[in-house]
């Protein structure tokens, strides 16, 4: 373990769209999160492993994400690849997954002492409530599976009805390996549409205004469902108020809007009036579908394809959903939607009763950021701010709203930082890292290139930055995308394949390489701060397993590759692609920045103002015989130890940094 520090890490404050520290320098937060396998139970709960869930009150997250004897090996590595934040994982599950209001004390010292220690190795910190499509139940992670038996669902008839997609209920275990036909790859994302997370969402954020009289112990379940979430946050942040390195909390992640906003009867095949958004490939369920499936009803649901031709999702065949008739209300409980009059049994089937119930109240139009997602971030800030006064709040919509031209609500409160997310869709989605030419999936125009490429990639990271523009009084604030990166079982796993060869050179890794070479310039460019995904200390190479949850494998790095244990990169992934210079602390405002990765040129230059010193990450990785040094304006020195570089002005004005390889 490293030796303690003598004083706390300088505190972080937001300036209009910039983080300061307390030297008033500009900071860039390059950040990880940690990490992929929190969403699962510790030891044995990866989605490789088949399970009924019926252990859910039992589970423990302790040790996730690695047991504390192993601290010193995942934060050294960290730090040498030159992070200085970390999005720390948790989730409601996690703390309170027992029963209401039963928190599990043996997890929260655990989360505790990890917290504390990743301050030892200068690492900031902010809190991830993380979730994924709900719950573990519902084919990702996040709540408690005692709150499906409070709002009246039975989670063991989900799979049955069709009203989720679930890895542990798909999958051929005996068989083993990647199986396109049983479980495809990132098809967890189509839960947001089925019935268990609509109906879930929906409760959530609005059930005060569509189920009005659905009371759940005193409370509307709207109320019940948020008080337990910010409950098991008071938890976590009741134990981190004396760490300064504690930035604060995320609101939660990757939130769904369940039906919020939806015409009841509506199917969305492609953008319309109603949705300007584009279809994504997967079923087309609408709201009617979904009520009738919980109650029961067989329905015939689209199904969408993404067309080469035509470049966007068509609707190719359709599906029949819940053929046995199955209800996944649990006996003696009703549909909430049907008492609240979203509609009417008659003769088997659903009759609508209006169809625009869930896009007014009383009248008035509702949105998800202005009506539902302002007062949640306000009772998050209130929920952490009531503890300590100084935390951040890094607030998160639907990870669309910014691609789409939106922004944060006005009402949002003040401290709030913009923690959207962002990836290469078709990178993401395919598995593919398309290039010399790639695809727009918005507009279906072809990047020819490089250069457009990486325009594409700014472009959009511009339009999530400018999400924030409403925040904080209208003075804007700082952007952190939250999450960003890449698979690495590209082309099935094929640099996998070349390591079990032998081949342990960067070769394999050429693809990854360039698309996170490609993504970081334009994280440099755009001066924004970020988080990769992602970091898993139990990564397998396997391509059923890679980070331990749905198949997803984003780990920048995995046993599997470590060859040396005693070298901190073994086992680091296409290093050379996200391991780079970069401005850590600029004394003064940045003004340009760019690394150009074959020829390892970094440049710099900034208007100096004050005498602190300027702070640049150069990674021995990047430059192994070690590095030509030039500063106009300045003088540097360089601490091989933690591979910062700082330069201090020789005056207010100018100043340019210049790094080559020797």
């Amino acid at each position: 373990m490293p030796v303690p520090k003598t004083k706390p890490m300088p505190k972080i404050t937001i300036d209009g769209s910039k983080f300061r520290d307390e030297k008033g320098r500009m900071v860039i937060l390059r950040g990880v999160n940690l990490g992929g396998d929190c969403k699962v139970p510790f030891p044995d709960g990866g989605t490789h492993r088949p399970t009924d869930f019926s252990d859910h009150r039992t589970v423990s997250f302790t040790g996730r994400p690695f047991p504390l004897e192993e601290a010193d090996e995942h934060f050294s590595r960290l730090k040498a690849w030159g992070f200085n934040c970390l999005r720390l994982l948790t989730t409601w599950e996690a703390v309170e997954h027992e029963g209401p209001g039963k928190y599990d004390t043996a997890y929260l010292d655990y989360y505790t002492e990890l917290c504390r220690l990743a301050g030892e190795y200068e690492f900031y910190v902010f809190v991830d409530f993380h979730q994924d499509v709900w719950s573990r139940m519902t084919g990702g992670d996040g709540a408690p599976g005692w709150l499906f038996e409070k709002v009246g669902l039975d989670f063991t008839k989900f799979h049955e009805a069709g009203a989720a997609h679930v890895m542990q209920y798909k999958y051929d275990y005996a068989r083993g390996g990647r199986q396109e036909e049983n479980y495809p790859t990132m098809t967890w994302s189509q839960n947001y549409r089925l019935p268990a997370n609509g109906i879930m969402w929906t409760l959530f954020f609005a059930g005060r205004d569509f189920t009005p009289d659905f009371m759940i112990e005193g409370q509307n379940v709207q109320d019940y469902m948020q008080s337990h979430y910010l409950g098991a946050m008071r938890e976590i942040a009741r134990r981190l108020a004396d760490m300064p390195h504690v930035m604060g909390f995320d609101t939660l992640n990757e939130p769904g809007t369940g039906f919020i906003g939806e015409p009841v009867s509506y199917r969305h095949t492609g953008p319309s009036e109603v949705n300007p958004r584009i279809a994504a490939p997967g079923p087309a369920w609408s709201v009617l579908d979904c009520l009738a499936v919980a109650r029961g009803v067989t329905r015939s649901i689209p199904q969408l394809e993404f067309s080469l031709e035509e470049m966007k999702s068509v609707v190719t065949h359709e599906k029949t959903e819940n053929a046995n008739g199955v209800s996944i209300w649990l006996e003696g409980h009703g549909c909430p939607f049907e008492a609240a009059g979203v509609y009417s049994m008659e003769g088997g089937e659903l009759k609508v009763a209006d169809e625009e119930y869930f896009r007014k109240v009383k009248g008035t139009p509702v949105t998800v950021e202005d009506t539902y997602m302002a007062p949640f971030f306000k009772k998050v800030a209130e929920t952490v701010q009531a503890i300590r006064e100084d935390w951040l709040v890094f607030a998160e919509l639907d990870p669309f709203t910014g691609l789409l031209g939106g922004a944060f609500p006005e009402e949002t409160p003040e401290g709030t930082v913009n923690a959207s997310h962002w990836y290469d869709i078709v990178t993401l989605s395919t598995k593919t890292f398309m290039y010399p030419t790639s695809v727009n999936p918005f507009s279906g125009k072809v990047l020819e290139g490089r250069e457009a490429i990486e325009a594409h990639y700014a472009k959009q990271l511009s339009r999530i930055r400018d999400t924030a523009r409403t925040l904080n009084g209208g003075k804007g604030a700082p952007t952190l995308i939250g999450e960003c990166g890449i698979p690495f079982d590209l082309d099935g796993g094929a640099a996998y394949e070349a390591f079990r060869a032998g081949d342990h050179s960067q070769k394999p890794w050429e693809k990854h390489i360039m698309a996170l070479d490609f993504l970081y310039n334009a994280l440099d460019a755009l001066h924004l701060s970020s988080a990769q995904w992602n970091y898993t200390a139990s990564n397998s190479n396997d391509l059923a397993v890679g980070d331990g949850w749905n198949q997803e494998d984003l780990s920048i790095w995995s046993r599997d590759q470590q060859v040396d244990s005693q070298n901190i990169h073994s086992g680091g992934r296409a290093l050379h692609g996200f391991v780079r210079p970069y401005a850590k602390a600029i004394a003064g405002t940045l003004q340009e920045i760019s690394f150009e990765r074959e020829s390892r040129h970094f440049e710099m230059t900034y208007e100096a103002a004050g005498s602190e010193a300027t702070e640049v990450f150069l990674p021995a990785v990047q430059y192994p015989e070690g590095a030509n040094l030039t500063v106009d304006g300045g003088e540097a020195t360089y601490n091989g130890h933690t591979q910062m570089l700082a330069i201090t002005a020789l005056k207010d004005g100018p100043v340019t940094i210049t790094i080559t390889p020797r």
